[in-house]
């Protein structure tokens, strides 16, 4: 099992890196007609609080066919920690489709598969977990220019296992 989760590390450390790579060879040359088409965004997330700490980092990147359809995919890397509780490390990447109804509204489906990683603190003898959670994002929002605001609804929803405390989650989506 340890052997697993290690090549899987592996797997999404070497997708991010080629990712990251892509978009700075990209940045370095002359635009293809490929190149013309792709857009960059993500997201980065932060919070702390008493004894708590979360860092979330999830570059994407989408590739318009037209001005109605795009197909993307993004990679996820989060950590959080609450002090004397759990350490987890949750990464992942996630396949996105978009569709504009009319240039103002937006609908999404997005797939995203992460890998939980959780350690409990010993002294609350709670076993670590390690899993992968699954979600699937059906979403509707205002689009105006390179933003989207809008909410977005996880059918796969599991209390036990997701990561979001709710099915239901705002969301503000940025492309260059």
């Amino acid at each position: 099992m340890k052997l697993f989760l290690s090549i899987n590390k592996k797997i999404t450390f070497i997708l991010t890196v080629a990712f990251l790579s892509i978009i700075n060879v990209n940045a370095q040359g002359p635009k293809s007609e490929f190149w013309s088409h792709v857009r960059y965004g993500g997201g980065i997330g932060l919070s702390f609080g008493d004894g708590f700490f979360s860092g979330t980092l999830a570059p994407s990147a989408i590739y318009e066919f037209d001005d109605s359809f795009a197909l993307g995919l993004g990679v996820n890397a989060t950590f959080n920690n609450q002090k004397n509780v759990y350490k987890s490390t949750i990464l992942g990447g996630s396949l996105i489709g978009l569709y504009n109804v009319i240039p103002e509204l937006q609908l999404s489906a997005e797939f995203e598969q992460l890998n939980v990683n959780r350690r409990y603190d010993v002294n609350l003898n709670i076993p670590d977990d390690n899993y992968w959670s699954p979600a699937l994002f059906f979403g509707i929002g205002y689009r105006s220019g390179n933003v989207t605001f809008g909410v977005r609804y996880d059918v796969l929803y599991d209390v036990e296992k997701s990561i979001y405390s709710d099915p239901w989650a705002p969301f503000v989506r940025f492309y260059f």
